[in-house]
């Protein structure tokens, strides 16, 4: 999951922040608005993008409808988490990657955590 192009990553905060599928002009249209002036891509870029999002698994297109519309697979927290996999799995020493997390974390953040970890525990 990890690797995102910067065009690809405001493909998908596009497709976060919608509550309904996209077409590949409405993604355009969103990416645009968060872009520097004059640097909006075309929309057959945004397609592209969206395919290879597809191919990744990160994206799903509705066929059955013209213009196609896509969505996320993944929530932006389900992705995050996925991304923490990812690192945790790549380290050699995974305590000490998640001591020196934890060690990062404000009081509030250590708190979530505390929280999430005793209701695992009880399950």
């Amino acid at each position: 999951m990890a690797g995102l192009g910067e065009l690809e990553r405001s493909v998908m905060e596009a497709l976060w922040a919608s509550d309904v599928a996209l077409t590949a002009n409405d993604v355009r249209d969103r990416v645009a608005l968060r872009s520097e002036p004059g640097r909006a891509p075309a929309t057959t870029t945004v397609l592209t993008v969206l395919s290879r999002l597809e191919r990744k698994g990160f994206v799903a297109r509705a066929r059955d409808t013209r213009p196609h519309h896509y969505h996320a697979l993944l929530s932006r927290a389900e992705h995050t988490a996925e991304l923490m996999h990812e690192v945790l799995a790549a380290s050699s020493d995974r305590d000490a990657a998640l001591a020196r997390f934890v060690g990062t974390v404000t009081d509030g953040e250590a708190q979530t955590l505390r929280r999430l970890l005793d209701d695992l525990v009880r399950r």
